[in-house]
């Protein structure tokens, strides 16, 4: 995934990670992992106050959510924080569904991949009974049916994670 996002970038295009996780835990490593700065970061958030303490402005956390940027969220996200469709999209579980089709629904061509986890020896296998990242029998057969990629990190990925320097 790291030489694609490389790769769309030297051919011109902006990356963003869309993630249903907190985009406060996602900015500070975004950067250095993917090469995606944290303003191209959507993530699910909290809702924040702006506060004078001790004569210095804070933001203060309160307990309630901002986004979920997850699902049907994703496609607000995106427009909320990118102010535009994707030409492509790339996504790897059921909680990616919406995104893919709102990217598909644009005009010109357009690019739906889903990365398939379900390599359990390599990696971690996402299945349809999955508590995390859950990729169920029911998102293969969307993608079958709206003609998405799926990439199979089994059968389709010779390395899984880069050989460690020694």
């Amino acid at each position: 995934m790291v030489e694609l996002l490389a790769y769309l970038r030297a051919n011109g295009f902006k990356t963003f990670i869309v993630s249903g996780g907190g985009i406060e835990f996602m900015r500070p490593w975004t950067e250095e992992v993917y090469g995606i700065p944290p303003e191209q970061v959507v993530g699910s958030s909290g809702k924040l106050k702006f506060e004078m303490r001790d004569g210095k402005p804070v933001l203060m956390r309160l307990p309630e959510m901002n986004f979920v940027d997850d699902k049907a969220g994703k496609p607000v996200g995106i427009n909320s924080h990118i102010g535009r469709r994707p030409i492509a999209a790339i996504g790897n579980s059921d909680g990616d569904q919406e995104m893919l089709e709102w990217t598909r629904a644009g005009d010109g061509t357009r690019l739906m991949m889903l990365v398939h986890h379900d390599d359990a020896v390599r990696e971690f296998a996402y299945g349809a009974e999955s508590k995390i990242g859950t990729f169920s029998d029911a998102l293969m057969a969307e993608a079958k049916k709206n003609d998405w990629t799926v990439i199979s990190m089994k059968d389709d990925w010779k390395t899984i994670f880069a050989p460690e320097n020694k």
